[in-house]
């Protein structure tokens, strides 16, 4: 038995014993260290996802941790490597698998929401789901890979090209990670976002905003790119509003690339699309490369994600830490440290949950 975090009804979560079992054939134990809560686990909580999740079902996709046992036919690793996850099964056999798009797999299997995920003391996974770690790397800020790969994946979607005018819509995790690719990419970039705990810390890392409440954004877009638009946008808010100005700061032949999840349908200018041969690109997850990306981007401190993590909670607080994420406030990136089974909350950033 092992200790997890479950989702068992909407907004309903519990940490409580499940079983486990020995790795079989081609899969690996792992003693997960730290994961992440991101905006699809919220989904998940608010019941957005019930047609999809099976409940009781153990939440979590973005982690780090280590080997603990090995089943049998694997190799290449072994107990004590530094390892993170990409949550990915497919079956291999339908149209997008075999056009080489096994990531949007018809029969995707997304591991942390189709099947148990990282949220628990110890997860069994398919050994070919694992990336390697450098020795180097800090676990807790490891597990801010996963969402540096979306990221990744997001700006080659988009085509980002060294000298292009970028506007990101949304100033959360995701976003902020996106124009750090982006910036890496040799983009010139800038953040939309009304929360002022978003901004600062974007300007922290060197990143310009602006505040779609206060500034004169048109004017603002007019200086930076001379009357052009932007070239590229990026949606990652999930708000109407947001799409409404990610098609309204691109100009001719720019690009939108959708990012955030919208559970409804939005109104789009699609005359604005006609009138200035805009284009739109949809970006979901990540392939192997990607992942490797991120891996070095993190790395390197290219990423910086210590800067992005605002608390480490142990696993008997996550449901109160999804509380804490669901109301909003002066927090960014919450970590659940699955070692630590106690009550109680490590500080990192930000206030105590």
């Amino acid at each position: 038995m092992t200790l997890a975090v479950r989702y068992t009804a909407a907004r309903t979560l519990d940490t409580a014993p499940v079983d486990t079992s020995p790795p079989g054939p081609g899969e690996v134990e792992l003693a997960p260290a730290y994961v992440g809560i991101c905006g699809t686990d919220l989904h998940i909580f608010h019941g957005d996802m019930d047609a999809r999740v099976s409940a009781p079902a153990v939440l979590g996709h973005e982690m780090s941790g280590r080997i603990v046992r090995v089943g049998p036919d694997v190799e290449g690793w072994r107990p004590g490597d530094a390892v993170t996850v990409m949550p990915l099964r497919w079956d291999g056999t339908c149209p997008a698998c075999r056009a080489g798009h096994r990531h949007i797999c018809g029969k995707l299997d997304f591991i942390g929401i189709d099947s148990p995920g990282a949220m628990q003391q110890r997860w069994t996974v398919p050994a070919a789901t694992l990336v390697r770690l450098p020795t180097s790397l800090r676990l807790d800020r490891a597990a801010l890979v996963e969402p540096t790969a979306v990221a990744v994946h997001d700006v080659g979607r988009a085509g980002v090209r060294d000298g292009e005018r970028v506007v990101v819509v949304g100033g959360g995790p995701v976003g902020v990670l996106i124009a750090l690719v982006a910036r890496a990419a040799g983009a010139e970039v800038r953040v939309v976002e009304p929360s002022p705990y978003r901004r600062l810390l974007a300007e922290e890392l060197g990143l310009s905003t602006w505040d779609p409440a206060a500034d004169d954004m048109p004017a603002l877009l007019r200086r930076w790119t001379g009357d052009a638009g932007a070239d590229v946008a990026f949606e990652v808010s999930g708000a109407a509003g947001g799409v409404a100005t990610a098609v309204e700061v691109l100009g001719v032949r720019g690009r939108l690339c959708l990012v955030a999840i919208h559970p409804r349908p939005r109104e789009v200018d699609l005359h604005r699309f006609f009138w200035r041969e805009l284009t739109l690109v949809g970006a979901r997850l990540y392939d192997r490369a990607d992942f490797e990306r991120a891996v070095a981007l993190v790395a390197d401190g290219t990423v910086p994600a210590d800067r992005l993590i605002s608390k480490v909670v142990p696993l008997a607080e996550a449901p109160a830490a999804f509380r804490a994420l669901e109301g909003g406030g002066d927090v960014m990136k919450i970590l659940v440290d699955c070692a630590d089974g106690a009550q109680g909350t490590t500080e990192v950033r930000g206030a105590a949950v």
